[in-house]
């Protein structure tokens, strides 16, 4: 038998232990892991392939139904919380049930039969990474804050943390994240690291010489590691 892998998202810890040991009662459930926010989740979404949810919707950076709205093509998703109010607005992003606390195992049971009865019918997450979205979710002054990659101008190294450069905005975004992090979320058609410190979109460049390139009135100069990629680039797009 196939087995349903899952995943558990909320913020108290009791609930955490509760779900995981309803989880493991299940037979064609498998917990890959339990994570304390949705921040959590997406890291190890990055790393495990996971077909179902089970979700809390209040939590303190970013609410389950918030965090389900960022998945496109991702896992189902089963809603936990102790509050009725959001049962409407969790069945508006799809999900596949709602389970109001505190539950017990025969409810949770009954839900789980929900998830096994749409995997029999549809496909289980695919393994790896899905498609990119037109926009990233990055935490700054403890919020999430959404982020369209149109709006992006450049992202600057700083150490642990980047610089984010938005078109719309005079102050840019800082956020504690490694370049490395940031670069494999961008889609590669439209961002190109340039610099040990230089992520640019390259649909905002608008002067390349000598070396060096403009965006707006910022200078970068494209470091002799990335010349090469980056002149591909300007040879397709030049006439």
């Amino acid at each position: 038998m196939t087995k349903i892998k899952c995943l558990i998202v909320d913020d108290e810890p009791l609930a955490l232990d509760l779900i995981e040991r309803y989880v493991n009662q299940t037979p064609f459930l498998e917990l890959k892991g339990r994570c304390h926010s949705p921040l959590e989740a997406m890291a190890l979404m990055e790393k495990e392939a996971v077909d179902l949810l089970f979700l809390d919707i209040q939590m303190l950076d970013m609410t389950g139904i918030e965090f389900s709205r960022t998945l496109k093509n991702g896992p189902k998703i089963i809603f936990t919380t102790a509050f009725e109010k959001y049962a409407l607005e969790g069945f508006r992003v799809d999900a596949l049930d709602y389970l109001l606390k505190p539950f017990n195992y025969e409810e949770f049971l009954r839900s789980a039969n929900k998830a096994k009865a749409w995997f029999d019918r549809g496909e289980p997450a695919k393994e790896g990474k899905e498609e990119k979205q037109a926009y990233l979710f990055v935490k700054s002054e403890y919020k999430l804050i959404r982020i369209d990659l149109f709006n992006i101008l450049y992202i600057e190294g700083l150490k642990d943390y980047v610089k984010i450069h938005l078109q719309d905005k005079t102050a840019p975004i800082l956020s504690l994240m490694s370049m490395k992090a940031i670069e494999e979320e961008l889609p590669e058609q439209d961002f190109m690291r340039i610099h040990r410190s230089y992520i640019v979109n390259l649909s905002k460049i608008e002067i390349v010489e000598r070396g060096k390139i403009r965006i707006r009135d910022f200078y970068m100069p494209v470091a002799d590691n990335y010349k090469e990629r980056f002149q591909e680039f300007i040879n397709k797009s030049s006439f």
